[in-house]
């Protein structure tokens, strides 16, 4: 998603050539290697489950068993193994608990039968048995495991075992913290081994095709990632402006140093929470694009049209499903718009504003709580609650562009004075008309078309007076 739009400036960006590397045919030929590499992997791994739950089903219900535990199952050696599953288990170090949990997230996706026998009923009560935990998607039939089946195939009736078991779902362990499975938050009052196993999507491509993808927009991501072909020297800004830029920018590349070799960590809180305010057009999301790109991370877009719901905690729902995925990932978090979903809280005359307020509430918390960059952007800083803003390390006013500003805008956006006629005074136009960045880019969209309708191929200066026309009517102004 180009976020030209939103920018004071827009220019070409410098196409980089491309190398054999690129070729569809190579980056297919070394997918096609890392799938292998993973089938041979799992296939190992998938053929140790079924035998560890067989055992497990023996043991359990007591019937005859050559082991006496399902630990005298070792897990298979990874040695020589290439693939991204031997790679992940290697990095953690995963033990015989941790090696079970992750192929029994994985098996609804790569082997779905292997879990059928625990549809088994107990026929006691015509019904299926509890400890085995599990559910059944509303598409698909296979058997879905959740908290409680991974404590049964590793602890069966051992409480202290069980007890032992739930430090894998913490939320400082490897699995979470690293993004790579969680247990779906279970509704209020449901017990917390009946939430749903769940492997990250991401996880789940990299141990099966071998290949790391972006999250997709979705209902259960409501979110964008925002790139830009622009450059810092696209961006026009006021200096105050760049400089509280510049340190978001410096916190990112040396969070470590403050937080840890400093000692800071005890008395400062992770992650850093930037409110951009100010006109539309003014270049707001643009920055936000180029700050990712500047320290190499992802920007993604909170789609708040999708997170925000008439229903009662569904808000919040939408909310946790996003923060949750990113908690784990160095994303930077970009909320436009951000008054209609943070603005200020108001009297508790009703349910609905009690409710109102509670999501307020929360949504301050998770902002405080994530250990990355959120940045909000709103036209007007008075539409948002106060609660939020004394919470932010910043905030940035970005203003209209005054004429010196202007000017490079508009040099910036017509990519030069090439495709201009001799009649364009830019300066005059700069100097004459109050335009934001975004306003520009419309005005040289709309000149750009006006030129080559009628034939021509330089932009004239009626053209642009015509598009700078349009764009003030828009605000209700005329030249």
């Amino acid at each position: 998603m180009s976020t030209g739009g939103k920018a004071r400036g827009v220019a070409m960006a410098t196409p980089r050539h491309a190398t054999a590397e690129d070729s569809p045919a190579v980056r297919l030929g070394g997918n096609m290697l890392a799938m292998r590499q993973n089938a041979v992997t799992l296939e190992r791994e998938l053929d140790w489950f079924s035998r560890v739950l067989d055992t497990r089903f023996r043991l359990y219900f007591i019937q005859e068993c050559e082991h006496a535990s399902i630990r005298e199952l070792l897990p298979p050696s990874l040695e020589g193994h290439d693939s991204a599953y031997a790679h992940l288990v290697r990095e953690f170090e995963m033990g015989f608990d941790e090696r079970l949990v992750l192929i029994l997230a994985l098996i609804p996706h790569v082997r779905p039968e292997l879990l059928d026998t625990l549809f088994l009923n107990n026929k006691n009560f015509d019904r299926a048995f509890t400890e085995f935990g599990g559910w059944r998607g509303k598409i698909h039939s296979g058997f879905q495991p959740t908290a409680e089946t991974a404590a049964f195939v590793l602890a069966g009736s051992d409480l202290a075992r069980r007890f032992e078991i739930m430090s894998l779902f913490d939320p400082d362990h490897f699995f979470t913290a690293s993004g790579i499975l969680r247990v779906d938050h279970p509704p209020t009052g449901e017990p917390f081994f009946s939430g749903a196993l769940l492997i990250s999507s991401d996880y789940l491509r990299r141990l099966t095709s071998g290949v790391s993808q972006k999250p997709d927009f979705s209902i259960s991501f409501p979110a964008r990632r925002v790139t830009t072909q622009l450059q810092w020297e696209d961006l026009v800004l006021a200096p105050d402006v760049f400089e509280e830029v510049e340190n978001i920018k410096a916190w990112l590349r040396h969070e470590s140093t403050i937080m840890q070799e400093w000692g800071l960590g005890k008395s400062l809180k992770p992650g850093y929470r930037s409110l951009f305010y100010g006109p539309p057009g003014t270049g707001k999301t643009l920055t936000a694009s180029l700050i990712g790109a500047s320290v190499g991370l992802d920007v993604y877009r909170i789609d708040l049209s999708m997170v925000v719901s008439k229903f009662i905690g569904e808000t919040e729902k939408n909310l946790a499903n996003v923060f949750d995925q990113a908690q784990s990932k160095r994303w930077i978090l970009f909320f436009d718009e951000a008054d209609a979903l943070f603005g200020k809280r108001t009297q508790t005359s009703s349910a609905h504003d009690r409710y109102a307020n509670q999501e307020i509430s929360y949504l301050l918390q998770r902002i405080e709580d994530f250990p990355g960059v959120v940045i909000l952007a709103t036209n007007l800083k008075a539409n948002i609650d106060e609660a939020f803003a004394r919470r932010f390390q910043s905030l940035v006013y970005f203003i209209m562009p005054d004429t010196e500003e202007r000017l490079r805008l508009w040099e910036v956006t017509l990519a030069g004075r090439s495709r201009l006629a001799d009649d364009v005074d830019l300066e005059a136009l700069a100097e004459a008309y109050e335009l934001s960045g975004g306003a520009i880019t419309n005005v040289v969209r709309y000149a750009a078309i006006s030129a080559l309708r009628e034939g021509r191929c330089l932009i004239g200066h009626q053209d642009l007076l015509t598009g700078v026309s349009k764009e003030l009517r828009k605000e209700g102004k005329s030249i």
